[in-house]
């Protein structure tokens, strides 16, 4: 009977558990793709970026030749990437910064997915191809002033007048608003929910940008205020009504969140790390002592989790089997396990924890919105108290 080796390979405090290694050669070369992008194109500036409140748009046309845009999408100038692939890009863009992520995902997980499922062939074909792109931008209007965690009380309303449809309504909390060319709205009507493709500069339409943010700084968001908006009919997606329209992209972009929850706290906990291991206190690195190694101990676990859970749910859902419950699950456990990295991480840095200096209270202060948006963390939970229970708490 043979005895068991155990190998004399050194750690990597990178990839402790070698997650790596589950991974193929072509995820690998789309996340180092990424990775490479956003260290050379988005991490020199981002603090200055975040600092402003801005986030150029020039990014997007790079990001459309890099074929990121609605990657997992096929078709239409759409790569057709794998579930698993795209979730690797959400982690690094967010490792750059949420705002970065939030880009990328309102444009290819609801504008983009929205159209390429439930718009006409005359709809996609207009938007779509242009869009991969980024010629054109999109953004999801869904969430309202007092709509948000329960979307079936909108109160945004469209009616039929002659061939067309007057919509009005406001909504709120919309990523890439102002500067978007179409917007994808979704109101009542006497048939239920219906959504609708509402161009930049229709007669009625505002974007006023919501300023004062603490949050999300180098992402652009909007109101959409519709007053007497009309649109022709053709305007309306054709076949979809009710919740499932909107919700089923509301879960392609959490899935994403998934991923990039993690990019933001790997992003932390580097920077964390780094500055222990050079941080000199009383003669020695501070992440000698036992406080910070435990400190790093919990975030460099909560990384490795966060990553196993997200891939696990990119098999899943690239085998066609994933359920939304599982999208929850990952959000609810990632974001908050980001957090906690970002905090901890901070108090390692010190009062250099504080600056633009380093990536994470710029990380810290995104993460607190990512914990709200694509459903809040208490909605989550009772998603997934439902699906263990069967008995749903909020219906």
């Amino acid at each position: 009977m043979s005895r068991s080796s155990t190998t004399t390979r050194p750690i990597n405090p990178h990839d402790y558990l070698e997650i790596d290694t589950l991974l193929d050669d072509e995820e690998r070369l789309v996340r180092d793709t990424v990775r490479q992008w956003v260290r050379d194109r988005v991490l020199p500036e981002i603090g200055h970026w975040f600092e402003e409140g801005y986030l150029p748009m020039e990014l997007a046309p790079e990001l459309g030749k890099l074929g990121l845009l609605g990657m997992h999408l096929e078709g239409y100038g759409c790569p057709g990437a794998s579930a698993v692939a795209y979730g690797l890009t959400c982690l690094e863009l967010e490792a750059g910064d949420s705002g970065l992520r939030s880009l990328v995902s309102v444009q290819g997980s609801l504008a983009m997915f929205a159209i390429h499922n439930w718009g006409s062939e005359e709809q996609r074909q207009r938007w779509l191809p242009r869009m991969a792109a980024g010629e054109a931008l999109g953004c999801f209007g869904l969430t309202e002033p007092d709509a948000g965690s329960d979307p079936g009380a909108m109160r945004t309303r469209a009616r039929r007048d002659g061939d067309d449809w007057v919509i009005n309504g406001t909504k709120m909390w919309i990523t890439n608003g102002s500067v978007a060319d179409v917007a994808v709205v979704w109101a009542q009507t006497d048939d239920g929910i219906r959504g609708f493709l509402v161009e930049k500069g229709a007669k009625g339409f505002t974007t006023p940008d919501i300023k004062h943010k603490i949050s999300l700084r180098a992402s652009i968001t909007s109101e959409l205020v519709l007053e007497d908006v009309r649109v022709p009919a053709d305007a309306m997606f054709p076949d979809v009504r009710g919740l499932r329209g909107p919700l089923s992209c509301l879960n392609e972009a959490r899935y994403g969140i998934v991923w990039g929850a993690v990019g933001a706290g790997r992003a932390c906990y580097e920077s964390a790390l780094e500055y222990a291991k050079t941080r000199i206190a009383f003669g020695k690195p501070i992440g000698g002592t036992q406080i910070q190694q435990q400190k790093l101990a919990e975030m460099a676990l909560e990384v490795n989790r966060g990553m196993l859970v997200a891939l696990q749910i990119g098999r899943l859902k690239d085998a066609g089997t994933v359920r939304p419950e599982h999208v929850s699950m990952g959000k609810f456990g990632n974001v908050r396990g980001a957090l906690e990295i970002a905090r901890s991480a901070r108090t390692v840095l010190g009062g250099n924890g504080i600056t633009l200096e380093y990536p994470v209270i710029r990380h810290m202060n995104n993460l607190e919105s990512v914990y709200t948006y694509e459903g809040t963390h208490d909605v989550h939970a009772l998603v997934i108290g439902g699906a263990v229970t069967g008995i749903q708490a909020f219906r």
